[in-house]
């Protein structure tokens, strides 16, 4: 009767909390990621992960509710709430799935740093502007975000100490990507296109 116990104890101490735990980190980042997926346009990936998301926090819930009396139910539903957004953003992170625009305002010359995007294969669109301290110009780039590091490197080697803005971009339809030399115009209609292997 006692060995009954100590492993009745054990279960709904140790080995309860810790798969509620493991649910709640695997629903809440296909909760993050699902936002993050909405917010970018993906809606055909979008309810796929919800299906999934939600089918396991019904199985995490209902362990927590037959066990309302266990505390450490609670302390687990909780980190693992924490743990699986901190990890839906760092995937998320990984993935770089879609696109930026990278703003550069400067006041001295820019043409090094045109040149040196359009060489690499990136669109570049350049304007003339007033800004408080005088004329300046205005360099645009649409970056796919996993290219971002690389965009971000060549403003920081031809125009150091540069003003630029980074902007998550809802759709694209079309632009010059590098990478892509076959094709410099691409068509980006497709949501999943982003997560397929380029041509």
């Amino acid at each position: 009767m006692l060995e009954f116990t100590v492993t009745d104890n054990f279960f709904a101490w140790v080995i309860l909390p810790l798969l509620i735990f493991l649910a709640r980190i695997c629903d809440v980042s296909m909760g993050t990621l699902r936002v993050i997926f909405i917010a970018k346009g993906l809606k055909k990936i979008a309810p796929v992960i919800g299906f999934f998301e939600v089918i396991i926090w019904l199985l995490a819930i209902g362990q927590v509710m037959q066990n309302i009396s266990n505390v450490a139910s609670y302390v687990a539903y909780g980190g693992g709430f924490a743990a699986g957004t901190y990890l839906g953003m760092r995937v998320e992170e990984h993935l770089s799935i879609g696109t930026v625009i990278v703003r550069v305002i400067t006041n001295r010359d820019a043409g090094d740093l045109v040149s040196g995007l359009r060489t690499s294969g990136y669109g570049v669109t350049t304007m003339d502007a007033e800004g408080s301290s005088g004329m300046v110009m205005v360099v645009l780039i649409v970056s796919r975000r996993q290219d971002l590091p690389g965009v971000i490197t060549m403003i920081e080697t031809f125009q150091s100490g540069a003003f630029y803005t980074i902007e998550e971009v809802r759709a694209v339809t079309e632009g010059v990507f590098p990478g892509r030399s076959q094709e410099k115009f691409l068509n980006w209609r497709d949501p999943l296109g982003f997560f397929r292997k380029g041509k």
